[in-house]
């Protein structure tokens, strides 16, 4: 199984260093929470991991994969901290056209995720009419067809009422037992297991 593996990552914004030399490995199967102050450095993280913000400095290698090479790319699901929806699509026309882009669009497979995460019955409804809560239940519904091995998670609990952050914590788990990791950013505690935290 391959790792993570972070080495000397800088990361400078305007003036601002908001870290230096850091270093990590995550493991299949382990999740690691990443806490800090608004503008430590949490998303800008996520998005040198997921290959969307260019470091200068340092490494990001999944096994003997670059974070810029075809293969890595292949792995990540990320999930920024908008809710990055069309208003004038659906539930599951905004899912289906998400999905696309890791090639698991099968249209039974999203309605059955779209329920899975508490929107049966809000296939067919327009997002601009859905409440916050719901809008990013619907992008998280993604996480219930990807297959991709890491996931990149800017605060996934954002908006949602404790059931619905039930269900994603749920999710988190099943994926790292199946072999896969889990990197998100979060102010809240969380109660999943094998959880590393990582403090900017």
């Amino acid at each position: 199984m391959s790792s993570l593996i972070i080495r000397e990552l800088d990361c400078q914004r305007g003036y601002n260093q908001l870290f230096s030399h850091l270093s990590f490995q995550l493991n299949a199967g382990e999740v690691l929470r990443i806490t800090g102050t608004n503008g430590s450095g949490k998303t800008s993280l996520l998005r040198m991991l997921a290959g969307i913000s260019a470091h200068e400095h340092g490494e990001i290698n999944w096994g003997n994969y670059s974070v810029n090479s075809n293969e890595y790319q292949q792995e990540i699901f990320y999930l920024g901290h908008q809710a990055a929806l069309n208003g004038e699509l659906s539930s599951l026309e905004n899912l289906e056209f998400l999905s696309a882009l890791n090639k698991t669009a099968d249209q039974q497979l999203l309605i059955q995720a779209l329920a899975d995460i508490g929107l049966k019955g809000y296939e067919e409804e327009y997002c601009a009419n859905l409440s916050a809560g719901q809008k990013r239940r619907v992008i998280l519904a993604g996480l219930f067809v990807s297959t991709a091995k890491i996931w990149l998670l800017d605060e996934p609990f954002t908006a949602l009422d404790p059931i619905g952050v039930s269900l994603v914590e749920h999710q988190i788990q099943q994926h790292c037992q199946q072999g896969g990791l889990c990197l998100f950013t979060s102010h809240q505690e969380s109660v999943l297991v094998n959880q590393q935290v990582l403090a900017l």
